[in-house]
């Protein structure tokens, strides 16, 4: 059964500008990308440092690596968990398989969008901050097959996704796999 929607005070993010996978094997996903569909170059973010980490509520750890790289329009995330904890990424994906994960969408009004989220009965399966940016992943996975993570808008993300896209726009190919920072 569907959650009943409600009307967010505000239109909702919907601008979903990334897909992401969970993977098994970072480097072998990055090097299929790459040479399947010419998307790169992927920058790599080695164990994420995220702070007021919940999942499903409670206080969390997690150790993952993200891979970020962009394809036009659509920026492309592949994410290896390393640790072995419960995780909004092993709600879909078990240890030792890949598979698609979440959209995301840069969120004007946050705090809107996730109560619309909320508001409509869906869970918040994992929320925390990534320097100065908020981040809740809502947990959509029985009515779209997937998760949808909220990202705050915030001066320090726009930029460094702006600079993922950046290099994408001209790439030649080379220089594959870069370090984020």
């Amino acid at each position: 059964m569907l959650p009943a929607m409600t009307s967010p005070a505000a239109p909702l993010a919907r601008d979903f500008m990334q897909q992401a996978w969970v993977v098994d094997d970072l480097e072998s996903a990055m090097r299929a990308w790459i040479a399947t569909c010419s998307v790169g170059p992927f920058f790599v973010l080695e164990h994420v440092p995220m702070t007021d980490l919940r999942y499903r509520g409670r206080p969390a750890e997690l150790d993952c690596t993200i891979a970020l790289a962009q394809a036009g329009r659509t920026q492309i995330e592949l994410i290896v968990q390393h640790c072995d904890n419960a995780s909004v990424y092993r709600d879909l994906v078990p240890k030792g398989s890949s598979g698609f994960h979440h959209m995301a969408v840069i969120c004007d009004r946050y705090d809107l969008d996730l109560q619309h989220y909320l508001g409509a009965g869906f869970a918040i399966a994992t929320s925390g901050s990534f320097g100065d940016t908020r981040f809740a992943y809502v947990d959509t996975c029985a009515v779209l097959g997937c998760a949808i993570e909220l990202l705050e808008a915030r001066e320090s993300i726009l930029d460094h996704f702006r600079m993922i896209a950046d290099a994408a726009a001209d790439w030649d190919g080379s220089d594959p796999i870069r370090p984020a920072f």
